[in-house]
């Protein structure tokens, strides 16, 4: 009988659910290892090998430790239901002028899913990963919080997990840092998975390239978008460029046109195939539209709205803001400018270091006042 009930696990193969795992089996939780295969990437048609947490050899990793720590360890295949979503909203978005971020729709609405599915099949209380963050409590509801190594925070991809998940879940890394995890590792007897490199790439786009990526997966994509104009905040043209689903807000390099100063995509208009250049002061912003709100901290905003810190993608510092919310959308008022807002992005609030809530930038606004 374990001490603290059944756990299922999500195992990559890396280092950081494999230390998860094995603190939970050292607390007296009876572990079980889960893998989940979400993409096959020799079906994307890219040039790198398979890596990563799809992997071959990861799988076998994550299985020979569960052997070896004496649990139970399965392999599941969601690759269906992975790329009907996460990657047709992908290539959706990016079609669409917007900037996905696919790893918070995995987590969100794939893995978290996928996780609960199976425990409650495994008759398992909770599950498990990982993540570096921290899960705390405020008047019965579950929240996010930044964890104690700053380098690693991974809070802002988990804004949108429910409370159901958050209630259910363990984040055991959430107090150690990266260090302190890598010696555990090898004071455990891994010291090979102590050394063993990290992956930053998205899991179905190993090679970074996203626009090939886009260009494999809808045929025809580059010859039909090709010759499209880059234009001014004047509506002059001033250039060609290769399809406007291939360029992000905020980008300067590989533009492909030189104009003797730096210039920055400030808008991506997909109807007519035009891309609007500007320069870095006509990146600024000052306000902005987020949908598809999740709250965690509190179940609403007063009225009168509340300050938080709003990061605007992951490794971004965060700007002082007032939040406001309004129905089903919350509308961010930065108390300083902000450069670089891309629709599509996911925004995160903090108080403090609490994930107040977060959803998906819709719009900006360059001055409230107009």
């Amino acid at each position: 009988m374990s001490k603290h009930g059944k756990v299922l696990v999500a195992m990559s193969g890396g280092i950081d659910s494999t230390v998860a795992a094995m603190m939970l089996h050292q607390q007296g939780y009876e572990v079980i290892g889960i893998t989940m295969k979400t993409w096959d990437y020799a079906n994307s048609g890219g040039s790198t090998k398979e890596t990563g947490c799809c992997s071959l050899d990861s799988i076998n990793d994550a299985r020979q430790v569960a052997v070896h720590m004496g649990f139970h360890h399965f392999i599941i295949d969601i690759r269906d239901e992975f790329g009907d979503y996460v990657i047709d909203n992908f290539v959706d978005e990016y079609l669409a002028g917007r900037t996905p971020n696919p790893c918070v729709l995995c987590n969100t609405h794939i893995k978290w899913n996928a996780l609960l599915k199976r425990a409650d099949a495994l008759d398992c209380a909770f599950i498990a990963t990982g993540h570096y963050a921290r899960i705390r409590e405020l008047d019965g509801r579950r929240y996010i919080s930044r964890p104690a190594d700053s380098k690693k925070d991974q809070s802002y991809v988990l804004w949108g997990l429910s409370q159901e998940c958050l209630h259910r879940s363990r984040f055991p890394l959430g107090e150690y840092t990266k260090p302190e995890v890598r010696q555990m590792a090898a004071d455990w007897g891994y010291a090979e998975l102590s050394k063993k490199a990290e992956s930053y790439e998205i899991c179905f786009v190993p090679d970074n390239d996203y626009r090939g990526f886009l260009k494999r997966r809808v045929d025809g994509l580059e010859e039909q978008l090709a010759g499209g104009n880059f234009v001014n905040s004047r509506g002059e043209v001033i250039g060609k460029h290769q399809g406007y689903p291939f360029y992000t807000v905020g980008q300067r390099k590989g533009l492909g046109v030189a104009f003797g100063q730096p210039m920055f995509v400030t808008e991506i208009r997909p109807e007519t195939n035009t891309v609007v250049l500007g320069t870095e002061d006509e990146l600024v912003r000052n306000g902005m539209t987020v949908g598809g709100i999740n709250l965690m901290k509190y179940a609403s905003l007063p009225h009168e709205g509340l300050e938080a810190i709003t990061k605007i993608r992951y490794k971004d510092n965060g700007a002082y803001s007032r939040i406001f919310q309004q129905g089903e959308k919350v509308q961010v008022e930065f108390l300083a400018n902000v450069k670089g807002i891309a629709p599509g992005q996911s925004a995160v609030f903090y108080e403090g270091d609490d994930v107040l809530g977060g959803g998906i930038i819709h719009g900006s606004v360059r001055d409230r006042q107009n």
